[in-house]
């Protein structure tokens, strides 16, 4: 059955391609970006695609008035995509800047989560919330761990809400992508570079491009995204699935791995 879908954070990336890729498949869509020149830059796309099923509003998660316009659309899945990451050491990076990383990640769209559902429930509507979480909600690399601290506090939240909201016939699931080359890796690893600094850290700013580079510098920490949007829109509006959906299978099979290993790891 045709829903209708809010997606936060659809001015770029898997969010805007989900928005294009839902309304092909005859959803209708709230495509909330987080800027006025996002906005109107999706508005003239999907006007020149003639989706006339997505409506493009602004939503910009920390300005309560924006949140509280959204409260009035109407609306059956929340989508939570927006995020932002920050990169660098977790031994050194400021903490004001992991602080804003879990304000973005976490606490933001709990909000709205909270607000959208509350209203579902006292509607006696059904409903679904979909997080947007990543393979870093399951492991924690180095020059990653703010942003993937974000992540595993979201799969904390979602495990929890899914049992929570299942009387009132709310479903609530993960999707977990792997490294795709969306630009957003890459731009979390180059934020590490505006404050890591030689003369002040210990961390040499050589070594953590170089970490970078083993992380994400591979065609493994280079996929194709076309592959991410395309599962985001069958699971998206599904009302059947797994709870949690990693994508893509190899990635699925080395988290499985890496979490039997942690049991064994030692601190030598």
């Amino acid at each position: 059955m045709p829903a209708t879908v809010l997606i936060t954070g659809a001015g770029s990336g898997f969010g805007e391609g989900t928005v294009l890729g839902l309304a092909r498949k005859g959803h209708q869509v709230i495509a909330a970006a987080h800027t006025w020149p996002q906005v109107t830059q999706l508005r003239e796309k999907v006007a020149k695609l003639n989706l006339d099923q997505v409506r493009v509003m602004k939503l910009d998660l920390l300005d309560k008035y924006d949140v509280a316009h959204a409260l009035t659309w109407d609306f059956d899945v929340l989508v939570n995509n927006a995020g932002i990451g920050e990169g660098g050491p977790i031994a050194e990076i400021p903490i004001d800047l992991v602080r804003r990383n879990f304000e973005v990640n976490v606490f933001a769209p709990l909000q709205l989560t909270q607000k959208t559902v509350r209203q579902w429930v006292d509607a006696g509507k059904p409903g679904k919330v979909v997080f947007i979480s990543s393979m870093g909600g399951l492991f924690s690399p180095p020059g990653f761990a703010a942003y993937a601290a974000t992540k595993h506090a979201i799969e904390a939240l979602a495990e929890a809400m899914q049992q929570e909201l299942k009387p009132f016939d709310i479903q609530v699931q993960t999707i977990n992508p792997g490294a795709f080359l969306t630009g957003f890796n890459e731009a979390m690893a180059e934020n590490a570079f505006r404050w890591l600094d030689d003369d002040r850290h210990f961390t040499r700013r050589q070594a953590l491009r170089e970490t970078y580079e083993a992380l994400i510098g591979k065609p493994d920490g280079r996929l194709d995204p076309a592959e991410m949007i395309a599962r985001m829109v069958e699971i998206v509006p599904a009302r059947d699935g797994k709870f949690r959906n990693v994508v893509p299978e190899f990635v699925e099979a080395l988290l499985k791995k890496h979490q039997a290993l942690m049991w064994d790891r030692r601190i030598e």
